[in-house]
Order: structure tokens, then C-alpha cells, then sequence
């Protein structure tokens, strides 16, 4: 039975994390804002974003390392002070250097954050209990980008660059003092032997990395949330409008839309997963189908594609986000408690990494395939562009089949048969009856 201790716990981890994902989205929000500040181009802003996606992806293994030595609590408030620093030099900068490093402190901030929650939701809750609150933190925590997209803009528009961004950055340090005070690393009395030496950290993040459940963790999380992360961070906005000539009403109805359903998703993969922990890569094969077969019909379709087809893919791509989250799931399952920070930090790699790759692959197509220095895109760029995915698929799909056999052998090994989905749902479906 978990505790209201737990949950209390749980909240201020989620409220650290909401945080983080609102310092995360501030500047997308306030681009066209600092275009104007620092006198910079649409391609220096971009590069913000580039920066801070790759210092997030680079420092997950270190971070990992570091939580299993030093615990969630100190890591999520060092992450928030971090992030803090980071706004307020973004406040006070007025030049492209200074504010590529405030980002870089922001992306490194962020990257302490995720992965410490998650670490203390598996400590605090127990059962089919866990992918389900795992669930609700990858999508409440989403709630920041809504701070992030209105009380940021309208005080942005209302004060000042400097004074909205010096209030970030405050919020950023009372984070701090919540998690100090409130947070807690695991229950009291609960067994946690923090990593002591070099040559243990080494041991943890080789047997980590050699472990087929973190492994599976890894594609999982990479197949199933590039392309929606993609979508929604920077290309989906401009293939729709640009590309598929919606209106930008009708755009940004979509792209809200995916959010909208994939909190509604989340909760459901979380109970599905508790309920049937050995087939998660059923769930996994099945949304990265649906993604695939979604994105070859925009694609393959002659000349733009009707709303109702586009309104499809982003109901599919509203799966991914939540989709990865499984990938966690595996890490948690077949990790032990000391090595677990080093096993989500890997985890958390694949998705953004793929992310990040298909983000600029996507840019330098469309820039080769369009004349000069216009940004002025065409649809057969845009189908050409984004048809880099199907490398990313391609990869995840073989690493999640891999890994899928590699554990059923060693499930078999330990006398596990694993039956067929129909008989195993059938089969549950009759226990409940029973009872």
C-alpha cells in the first residue's frame, strides 16, 4: 500500500520537474523576443535550442552516476539552482555567447531533473503502482510548457526581458528551497547504499550498459518519442502551415491536440503495463507501427494531405511521448536500486539523441532542396525532409527485437513460458470473472 507520504513526495518531485520543463520551453516561447534583443537571426536562435537538447542528452550518463551516489534530493535542487543561474544570465545578457551559455546551464539543469524523480518514484511506490505514476510525471511535468506559453509571454509583454526572466529564474531558486525542505530520497528505513568509489561507478554504468533490460530501455525510448518530439518542438508547426497550407488557427489546434491526447494515453500505457509487465513491447512495436504506417500515408499521399488524414497522425504521434515512458519501465525492472540512476540516465539518451539528430537532418534537407537562403519550404521538401525518420525507426525497431529476444531467452532460462497475448488477456479476463 503506498503511503500519503509517498504521494506528498511525489508531488514536490513533480512540481521540481514541471519547473523544469517551464525553463526548458521559455525562450521558444520568447524567440521572436530575443531575435530582437540580441540583434541575432533565426538560425542563432535555433542553435539555442540545439545546444541545450545536446548538453541534456550528453550529461544523462553523468548525471545517472552522480544521482546514484548522491540521491534525488540533492540532484533535483542542484538542477533548479542550475537552471535559476541560467535564466538569470539570461536576463542580463544582451549578446549570442552570453545567452548560449545561460541556455547550456538551463539544458544541464533540466538534466538533473527527469531522471531524479523517476528515481524517487521507484523508491516510494511499489507494484503496478510505478509505471503508472511514471506515467503521470512525463505528463503533468508537460504542464510547465503551458506556464512557459502564456503567464512567460504575457509577462514578457507586459515588464520586461530583464525582469521576466530575473522572476524565472526566482521561481527557480524557491524550487530549490521545496525540494530541501520536502523531498526525501526514499521512505524511512529503506535500504539505499549510495556509490562509494570510482571503480563501483564503473561497475554500475558497465552493468548498466550490458544489461538487455537497460538496453531495450534505450530503443524503446528512441523509436517511440523522436518523431512526435520532433512535431511538436519545431518542424510540425512549419510542414503544417508551409507545407500542408493549413491556417495557423488550424495548426496550432493540432499541435494542442497532441497534447491534449497524450495526457489522456499516459495513464492507460501505465495501467496496461503494470497489468502486463512482459508484454510492454507489444505496446512498443505497436505504436511505432502506428507512427510508421501514419507517416507513410501523409507522405505517400498525392499533394497535400485532407485534414482528416493529418488529424490522424496527430492523434498517432500523441502516443509517443507516453510511448517512451516504457522505456523507463524496462530500466526499472531489471536494474538493481544502486545502479538505477546510471540505468534511466542511459534510458533517457535514446530519445533525444534521435531528437536531436532528426531535427537538424530534417533542417539541412529542407535547406538543400530549397533555393538560396529562403526559408519559404515547399511540400515535396517537406515529404523529402521527413523521411529521415525512417532511419531512426529502422534502428529502434532492430534494438527493441534484439533486446526482446536476448530477455526471453533468459526469462526461459529461469523456467518463464511465455504464453500467447490472446491467451494471457483471455486468461486474466477469467481470473477477474472468478473473483
Amino acid at each position: 500500500m503506498n503511503s500519503r507520504r509517498a504521494y506528498v513526495v511525489w508531488v514536490v518531485g513533480l512540481i521540481a520537474y514541471g519547473v523544469a520543463v517551464f525553463h526548458r520551453g521559455s525562450l521558444g516561447v520568447a524567440a521572436t523576443d530575443a531575435q530582437e534583443r540580441f540583434s541575432a537571426g533565426a538560425s542563432a536562435v535555433s542553435l539555442f535550442l540545439v545546444l541545450q537538447l545536446a548538453v541534456y542528452a550528453g550529461l544523462q550518463v553523468p548525471v545517472g552516476i552522480a544521482l546514484d551516489r548522491f540521491g534525488s534530493r540533492a540532484m533535483v535542487a542542484t538542477g533548479a539552482l542550475t537552471m535559476a543561474a541560467g535564466q538569470l544570465l539570461l536576463a542580463l545578457a544582451t549578446d549570442v555567447p552570453t545567452a548560449i551559455v545561460a541556455r547550456v546551464l538551463v539544458g544541464a539543469g533540466d538534466a538533473m531533473t527527469f531522471i531524479s524523480v523517476l528515481r524517487v518514484v521507484t523508491l516510494w511506490f511499489t507494484g503496478p503502482t510505478v509505471p503508472v505514476i511514471t506515467q503521470l510525471t512525463g505528463i503533468l511535468g508537460q504542464l510547465g510548457q503551458i506556464a512557459a506559453a502564456y503567464p512567460l509571454v504575457l509577462a514578457l509583454h507586459h515588464t520586461s526581458w530583464t525582469a521576466t526572466f530575473t522572476g524565472a529564474a526566482a521561481l527557480g531558486v524557491l524550487v530549490a528551497v521545496l525540494v530541501v525542505v520536502a523531498l526525501r530520497d526514499a521512505p524511512p528505513g529503506t535500504p539505499v547504499a549510495p556509490v562509494a568509489g570510482w571503480s563501483e561507478i564503473k561497475q554500475n554504468v558497465a552493468g548498466a550498459w550490458h544489461e538487455s533490460g537497460t538496453r531495450i530501455g534505450l530503443y524503446t525510448h528512441l523509436v517511440t518519442q523522436f518523431s512526435g518530439t520532433v512535431f511538436a518542438l519545431l518542424w510540425g508547426y512549419p510542414f503544417l502551415v508551409l507545407g500542408q497550407g493549413l491556417s495557423a488557427a488550424t495548426a496550432a489546434g493540432l499541435l494542442t491536440l497532441l497534447v491534449v491526447v497524450g495526457m489522456g494515453v499516459g495513464p492507460v500505457l501505465g495501467k496496461l503495463c503494470g497489468r502486463w509487465p512482459l508484454r510492454r513491447s507489444a505496446l512498443v512495436f505497436g505504436i511505432a507501427g502506428a507512427t510508421v504506417a501514419a507517416w507513410t500515408a501523409v507522405l505517400l499521399w498525392p499533394g497535400r494531405a485532407p485534414l482528416w488524414l493529418l488529424v490522424v497522425l496527430v492523434l498517432v504521434l500523441a502516443t509517443n511521448g507516453p510511448g517512451s515512458m516504457i522505456g523507463f519501465d524496462y530500466a526499472r525492472t531489471w536494474n538493481p536500486v544502486h545502479r538505477l540512476g546510471s540505468a534511466t540516465g542511459v534510458v533517457n539518451i535514446g530519445g533525444f539523441v534521435a531528437s536531436l539528430l532528426t531535427v537538424l537532418a530534417v533542417g539541412a534537407v529542407l535547406d538543400a532542396l530549397t533555393p538560396g537562403a529562403s526559408t519559404a519550404y515547399d511540400l515535396g521538401a517537406f515529404k523529402a525532409a521527413f523521411a529521415v525518420q525512417y532511419l531512426f525507426w529502422a534502428i529502434g525497431l532492430l534494438g527493441v527485437w534484439t533486446h526482446r529476444q536476448r530477455l526471453r531467452d533468459r526469462l526461459a532460462g529461469d523456467g518463464v513460458v511465455l504464453t500467447p497475448l490472446y491467451s494471457a488477456v483471455v486468461s486474466r479476463v477469467r481470473r477477474t470473472r472468478v473473483r
